[in-house]
């Protein structure tokens, strides 16, 4: 079956940067777009970004761009998202996900457990 295993995840002071991974297995990982959202404590679950099948086109939501960047492996069937210049805001629970090209999360069908991402002012 389709897994998707998040890491990276902790505690970062404001400003600092963090590298999400996101493994996957049970599936022909070069054949799907790769997302990643967030959710935040009492928040509905938001796009963050997300990358096509070879990697060259990506899309950020205005929160994030500048700062972040998705990447994918597609030999190690991992993506990563590095994450710079982190504020407060960015605290949530980050989802590594697959599915179509879209930023709906009901657009897309297998998701990972989640990794926390917590940043200090």
């Amino acid at each position: 079956q389709v897994q998707l295993v998040e890491s990276g995840g902790g505690l970062v002071q404001a400003g600092g940067s963090l590298r999400l991974s996101c493994s996957a297995s049970g599936l022909t990982f070069s054949n799907y777009v790769m997302g990643w959202f967030r959710q935040a404590p009492g928040k509905e679950r938001e796009f963050v970004t997300r990358i096509r099948r070879d990697g060259g086109t990506t899309v950020y939501a205005d929160s994030v761009k500048g700062r972040f960047t998705i990447s994918r492996d597609n030999l190690k069937k991992t993506v990563y998202l590095q994450m710079n210049s982190l504020k407060p805001e960015d605290t949530a629970v980050y989802y590594c996900t697959l599915g179509r090209w879209s930023s709906r999360p009901d657009e897309f069908d297998y998701w990972g457990q989640g990794t926390q991402v917590t940043v200090s002012s």
